[in-house]
């Protein structure tokens, strides 16, 4: 029987798509990759066979042959590769070096961030930043891009970006290619529909800078948010 053929609640990529990785044992997470038992058994039964025969360590498993995993029923070459192939995956991603995020803490962080980005637009883009509660960097993303003089932001579009990568709070950068550092009055409206609406989600505008070549205008410096 393969997964697909068992009771929804005993499916592990249901399970896992339900509640994340971390709720699957390692026989249910085998189990996907394998995606199939024999005549005996179902696939979790048999990866928990095959982990059994390796004291429950992933390690040992990983240090299998090809030749001997196709000892267990319902296991041919194909199989065995996978499941050594996630072994060496798993290997090579702990020895990766953690990416450290960036922290933002002022102005001047966000400036030194979007400047490289910014510095050479030849027209008006708007991007938000998702930081998550430790004040680092999930990720830049670019929410508008418009003509010589303005970008039309849409505040539900930044809010919905914040929201899927869980950020906790964000910060808002655009450029004005004129050099003028002064924020308009669109600007400003912007930045205050922005802060009440990110209130309503618990999500906080930690700034909203406005970018030259050399100069940048910080609404948080100027006590306007």
């Amino acid at each position: 029987m393969t997964i697909n053929q068992w009771a929804v609640e005993d499916r592990p990529r249901e399970k896992m798509m339900h509640h994340g990785a971390a709720a699957l044992s390692n026989a249910e997470l085998l189990a996907i990759l394998v995606g199939s038992g024999n005549t005996e058994d179902s696939a979790v039964a048999l990866m928990r066979k095959v982990l059994d025969r390796y004291g429950n360590s992933l390690s040992r498993l990983g240090k299998c042959s090809v030749e001997e995993l196709c000892q267990f029923k319902g296991i041919g070459p194909a199989k065995a590769v996978t499941l050594l192939a996630a072994s060496e995956l798993g290997k090579r991603r702990k020895e990766e070096e953690p990416q450290k995020r960036t922290f933002i803490g002022c102005s001047l962080d966000l400036y030194e961030f979007f400047h490289p980005l910014m510095c050479d637009l030849p027209v008006e883009e708007c991007w938000v930043l998702l930081l998550n509660q430790a004040a680092r960097v999930i990720e830049a993303v670019r929410v508008s891009q418009g003509g010589l003089a303005a970008t039309q932001v849409d505040v539900r579009c930044i809010l919905r970006e914040a929201l899927l990568k869980r950020a906790t709070s964000i910060a808002l950068a655009h450029n004005h290619p004129s050099g003028n550092s002064r924020p308009s009055a669109d600007d400003d409206r912007l930045t205050q529909a922005l802060a009440e609406a990110a209130k309503v989600v618990r999500i906080r505008l930690v700034d909203h800078i406005v970018v030259a070549d050399g100069s940048y205008y910080s609404y948080v410096d100027e006590g306007k948010l």
